[in-house]
């Protein structure tokens, strides 16, 4: 690894620290957050939800706005707004102050974020890329590991408020290193795709605004049903215009990658199962268990504890055996733990009766989501991963949203507040819905392509063509002239100086220098 290298995984990686953090801390304090400023099981929603509603609909705007005005300009000003509302959300007076905070936070985060994988992805190799993703996880993962200890010590200790000034030291140090050691760069393609970030960002904002209102207006309302139709119309009409515009924020033919067609709704399910985990389970712990933050922080920790460990080790061995088998093995492993929770959850059940489902369900979504992601940005070109990026990233959310607002839908249908066993049977059935969304998650997960190829060498240039059995080393002229404009053609390890292919696995060329992988990508 590279010093440049090096900089870019580490400041985007804390960045990433800083959010994941304040994701994580906010769940073990929202039993006080709730008694603290009277709020209702809609408004604990809301706080978990405005955050993810903001950041959700403005990921691809977040991504478009790096490719056009500069990747390191665009990720620094995110950090400046997350910042920012990280001490309006510490200095809210009542619930709705600090709702709308939050909401300012996922501004932040939807610049921050689709860049952070931007970064990474560019300035590492392929062959090298699951590792860097898996590292890049790893050190999330200390936030993961300590976010609900933190959040318990410092809501029992302190006060929960001191959890969002937590973000200031980290936002102004990643503000400063980043603007100091990470070269700027810009996309493919500079011009702003205005119809296109209208259409995306109001039809994401109706389909996030009937998945939070469903619980409380009504899954058959006028207006959320009302909010569906026009969200999903919306859609169509982005996916419409990006198929004509010549300078589309998000490319159509990404869909025609067996890779990105599939990792991305496999991992859509991966967040689906892991925020529905993730708002009831340090509720259980203090409303049924009666333990405080502290204590239910502590008994998280052997959960979170897994995407340190096991995500750079999923990493790792995703460049070397493919990345199917560990979002299908992880989401087979989260569906046993998730199921055994539902099973077993009870006023009288005890910790130790969980531990095993935690670890088991914790290692598999760690497993999932660093080859998922490296399914996803390596199924793109090198100058289209920021466009990849942001696709992912807002399908990631919006899993999120979808996971807690049919997880409170079915909490609230069976359960409730009203005591321990109330809330019991509850929580047992949402725990059941979130072991549907990993079930769900693994049978998608079947259609991602196989093993890494074999990558082999191809003929001198000279030749015109790259036929398959190939001996002698090759080096490409440009686009358009490009000697790998031959189908089925494979190429060698590398990337190619003209078309900035990543060459370092086995491809097929379609004519005008198309490149898809040969088993799918």
């Amino acid at each position: 690894m590279t010093s440049e290298q090096g900089w870019v995984l580490g400041l985007a990686s804390l960045a990433s620290f800083m959010m994941a953090l304040d994701s994580l801390v906010v769940t073990t304090t929202l039993s006080t957050v709730r008694q603290d400023l009277s709020a209702s099981v809609e408004s604990l929603e809301w706080t978990v939800n405005a955050y993810n509603l903001t950041f959700a609909v403005l990921l691809l705007t977040g991504a478009a706005l790096g490719d056009r005005f500069g990747r390191r300009r665009t990720f620094v000003a995110g950090l400046a707004v997350f910042t920012v509302a990280s001490a309006a959300c510490a200095l809210s007076p009542d619930i709705g102050t600090l709702i709308v905070s939050r909401a300012l936070q996922g501004v932040g985060a939807a610049m921050v974020l689709p860049l952070s994988l931007t970064l990474i992805s560019a300035a590492f190799p392929p062959r090298q890329r699951g590792r860097a993703m898996g590292l890049y996880l790893g050190i999330t993962g200390l936030a993961t590991f300590s976010g609900p200890f933190i959040g318990g010590a410092v809501a029992e200790g302190l006060a929960w408020q001191w959890i969002f000034w937590l973000n200031l030291p980290v936002g102004l140090i990643a503000i400063v290193l980043t603007a100091r050691r990470v070269e700027e760069s810009v996309g493919p393609n500079t011009r702003f795709d205005q119809p296109g970030v209208v259409l995306v960002t109001l039809g994401a904002f109706g389909i996030v605004w009937a998945l939070v209102r469903a619980n409380a207006a009504g899954w058959s309302s006028a207006e959320v049903l009302g909010a569906l139709v026009l969200g999903v119309a919306l859609l169509a009409a982005f996916v419409l215009w990006e198929r004509r515009t010549k300078a589309p924020m998000l490319p159509m033919r990404f869909f025609r990658s067996r890779a990105f067609a599939t990792a991305n709704p496999a991992n859509f399910l991966v967040f689906a199962s892991l925020y529905g985990t993730l708002f009831f389970l340090a509720q259980y712990f203090q409303t049924v268990l009666g333990e405080g933050p502290l204590g239910a922080g502590l008994r998280l920790m052997p959960w979170t504890a897994t995407l340190m460990i096991c995500a750079p080790i999923a990493g790792r061995w995703a460049d070397r055996f493919g990345e199917r088998w560990f979002v299908v093995g992880g989401l087979s492993l989260q569906t046993v733990g998730a199921t055994w929770i539902a099973v077993v959850a009870d006023t009288d059940t005890g910790y130790p009766e969980l531990l095993p489902a935690l670890i088991i369900g914790g290692a598999g979504l760690t497993m999932a989501m660093p080859a998922a992601q490296k399914a996803v940005v390596g199924s793109v070109r090198p100058n289209e991963i920021g466009q990849a990026s942001g696709a992912f990233m807002m399908l990631r959310i919006l899993g999120g949203v979808f996971g807690v607002a049919v997880s409170v839908a079915v909490f609230a249908g069976v359960g409730g507040y009203g005591s321990a066993a109330e809330f019991s049977d509850g929580f047992s059935a949402a725990m059941g819905a979130v072991a549907v969304f990993a079930f769900a998650g693994m049978l998608v997960a079947l259609g991602i392509p196989g093993g890494r190829p074999t990558a082999v060498a191809a003929p001198p240039r000279s030749t015109g063509a790259v036929p398959r059995a190939a001996s002698a080393p090759w080096s490409c002229p440009g686009p358009g002239r490009c000697p790998l404009a031959v189908p089925q053609a494979e190429v060698p390890l590398g990337r190619c100086p003209g078309c900035a292919f990543p060459l370092d696995e086995a491809r097929t060329v379609s004519p005008l220098t198309d490149v898809e992988d040969i088993d799918g990508r």
